[in-house]
């Protein structure tokens, strides 16, 4: 990655500033977090990229940088990150800085929130494309949400200690995780003045839709160019431009098992003026 990409230079800090002043490091580690086109792994790309590295000695190097990815990013993502097209239109790929990137990760642990699921897997794919592979075999990978998991549990027998006040006692009989379930949920409702005791309004909590989406999974996305995927390998891409590039792919999609919708769409797209059915 290129020196300008530097947000604050490798110095040395007095021990009470240092960002890790109880991990034990017997080599650089270094923390890395992305923000991306969506959140698949093999087909969203890499929009901003900040790399954390910390010495043994306790010296510290940032470095962030912004990417152009090569496709649309959706406002779904926009709304999380605030990056949208024109913030980088004018900035350079992935395979720019993957060189440079590499030979900064090189000898280096890492760490971060999620990474194992999420970032390490979206960053392969990227060396991938830039005809690199970034390996983890030799490195030790942690991360924190997954420490958080195992000291904080999600299961059912946690949330009903936490939410009803008691021990679960008969975990995993279907009797009592279908009553404790009920029993959760009548009390996460006290819990959180927030928390509407409306049924329907549960049901859009948990089933979150993005304005932008035509159908309720977001298989589509409506763009001001018309309908355009939200997922697969041209996720981003306009139907009648993956029409004209792979209609084969679109041909899948009207057989396989989409919503009505979806596939009702792209029918629409594939044969413009057709009556319905």
């Amino acid at each position: 990655m290129p020196g300008n990409t530097v947000v604050s230079a490798p110095k040395q800090e007095e021990h009470q500033d240092r960002i890790m002043k109880n991990l034990h490091l017997l080599k650089p580690i270094v923390f890395l977090d992305v923000e991306t086109t969506g959140l698949s792994t093999s087909n969203d790309r890499i929009v901003e990229l900040t790399v954390l590295k910390v010495d043994p000695d306790g010296r510290e190097e940032e470095r962030s940088v912004r990417l152009n990815p090569g496709i649309p990013i959706p406002s779904a993502a926009t709304r999380v990150h605030g990056i949208s097209d024109v913030d980088v239109a004018d900035k350079p790929t992935f395979s720019r800085y993957a060189k440079g990137l590499m030979s900064f990760l090189e000898g280096c642990d890492l760490g971060g929130f999620g990474i194992i699921r999420f970032d390490v897997p979206i960053l392969q794919a990227e060396f991938r494309r830039a005809g690199l592979e970034f390996e983890t075999e030799g490195r030790r990978v942690v991360d924190s949400l997954l420490i958080y998991h195992k000291y904080e549990p999600r299961d059912l027998a946690s949330a009903f200690e936490k939410y009803c006040g008691k021990t679960f006692q008969e975990a995993h009989t279907s009797t009592a995780d279908v009553r404790a379930a009920a029993e959760i949920l009548d009390s996460q409702i006290a819990h959180y003045q927030e928390l509407s005791p409306d049924v329907e309004q549960l049901h859009e909590l948990c089933h979150p839709r993005e304005p932008d989406w035509i159908d309720d999974e977001g298989k589509l996305i409506l763009s001001d160019q018309g309908p355009a995927l939200g997922f697969g390998k041209y996720s981003g891409r306009l139907l009648q431009d993956v029409a004209r590039l792979d209609r084969e792919y679109l041909e899948w999609i009207c057989t396989a098992d989409f919503s009505n919708q979806v596939r009702e769409t792209v029918r629409a797209v594939l044969s413009p003026g057709a009556p319905d059915g």
